[in-house]
């Protein structure tokens, strides 16, 4: 089971609360941008999905920083520093009892121009965060998730700057995900520009191939933090990490499948598309030690 992190409870413009918004907090249903925003028309925006767990968000510097490189490659600048920007998502953090929190800093160009060209636009800063459900337990979780094979690909590297966390790029996701669920799937895996498995719509995939964890390089996919901590933990438990590309037929050869990310943390998959799988010990024993390492377990 994947967290729904972003669908249940009040709609999001209207909530209690605060948001951090260009150095100031505001009361959270005055947080506002104006509809002629070039973040808005042009998808001049980036973000980062993290998740505070008692009191502290998980990899905050990673994630701050990352922000920071995703801007850069949109050609504009993050208006404060990295240590600036944690220190403002813990503002927003410490509003809360030391729930689990998912957090969402969002940065965009304002108004002052209407066009592709943007170089005098203000760029602004925000900071949200609210309560995510605290997922069930292992046992449930292990029951797996169902993933559609998307006719979306991936966007190729000569296309677009895929290592930014861009707004732009998550257009084929929404598309891919709506089309997995009306066919009653819960997310869909897409494959790149070569036809190589990629990634599901917002999280990484790890396919267990003869008893080696395998996972598809950085090339097309964006290099997920949850991602690079999974690797570490298999590594430091003795299992062999194979990165390399994967085609279509890895598929079939492999027992066990299962995503990471922010909101999916380690989630066993079932099923993608005509390909069942059994979720087992290797998915359970990461599922178990990224549980432990958040302090949840």
């Amino acid at each position: 089971m994947v967290t729904n992190y972003m669908g249940a409870g009040a709609p999001f413009d209207d909530r209690d609360g605060y948001i951090w918004m260009d150095g100031e907090m505001l009361p959270w249903r005055s947080a506002k941008m104006h509809v002629l925003s070039h973040g808005l028309h042009y998808a001049s925006a980036v973000f980062e999905g993290e998740k505070s767990y008692h009191g502290r968000v998980f990899e905050l510097n990673k994630h701050s920083a990352r922000l920071h490189r995703s801007a850069e490659l949109l050609d504009f600048k993050i208006p404060i520093s990295v240590d600036a920007l944690c220190e403002a998502t813990q503002r927003v953090v410490d509003q809360f009892d030391h729930q689990e929190l998912y957090v969402r800093p969002v940065a965009w160009r304002g108004s002052e121009m209407m066009g592709v060209s943007s170089q005098r636009c203000t760029v602004h800063l925000a900071i949200a965060a609210w309560p995510t459900p605290v997922p069930p337990s292992v046992d449930e979780r292990m029951k797996g998730v169902s993933l559609d094979i998307s006719k979306w690909l991936r966007t190729a590297p000569t296309m677009a700057p895929i290592q930014s966390k861009a707004a732009g790029l998550y257009m084929s996701g929404t598309l891919a995900k709506h089309a997995a669920e009306a066919r009653g799937f819960d997310d869909a895996l897409v494959f790149d520009y070569k036809g190589r498995v990629a990634e599901a719509t917002t999280a990484n995939v790890f396919f267990v191939i003869d008893g080696k964890i395998c996972t598809p390089d950085t090339e097309c996919i964006l290099n997920g933090i949850t991602r690079q901590t999974v690797i570490r933990l298999a590594e430091g438990l003795g299992l062999e990490v194979i990165v390399r590309d994967l085609a279509p037929s890895d598929l079939a050869a492999a027992s066990e499948a299962f995503l990471t990310g922010t909101a999916a943390e380690v989630a066993a998959i079932r099923r993608i598309g005509e390909h069942a799988y059994a979720p087992g010990a290797i998915t359970e024993t990461l599922m178990t030690a990224y549980d432990r390492g958040i302090g949840r377990a």
